[in-house]
């Protein structure tokens, strides 16, 4: 099994809109580990850690814009896996 890590900013309305705790959720139930936090410029930056396919899901889920948001740009990178367990919302 291989896993891969992604490194997301979304910006847009994405603050306030219950963003984070939405993607919570959803990397939760595929799986996904990793994190959401609030950035002060008013974007949100996330990392996914997983398999291919659940991460690259998260990705999309991102860009659709969960809940109320209106995710008008998304940045995704890829970064060295860490070992990540769970997914917080710092």
């Amino acid at each position: 099994m291989s896993i891969v890590r992604k490194r997301v900013v979304a910006r847009g309305r994405v603050q306030g809109v219950f963003f984070r705790d939405s993607t919570r959720g959803a990397a939760e139930s595929r799986g996904v580990a990793g994190w959401a936090r609030n950035d002060p410029n008013g974007s949100v930056t996330l990392a996914f850690e997983g398999e291919p396919e659940a991460v690259e899901a998260m990705v999309q889920f991102v860009r659709a814009g969960p809940g109320s948001s209106d995710v008008r740009e998304v940045e995704v990178s890829d970064e060295e896996p860490e070992g990540a367990r769970g997914f917080s919302v710092r």
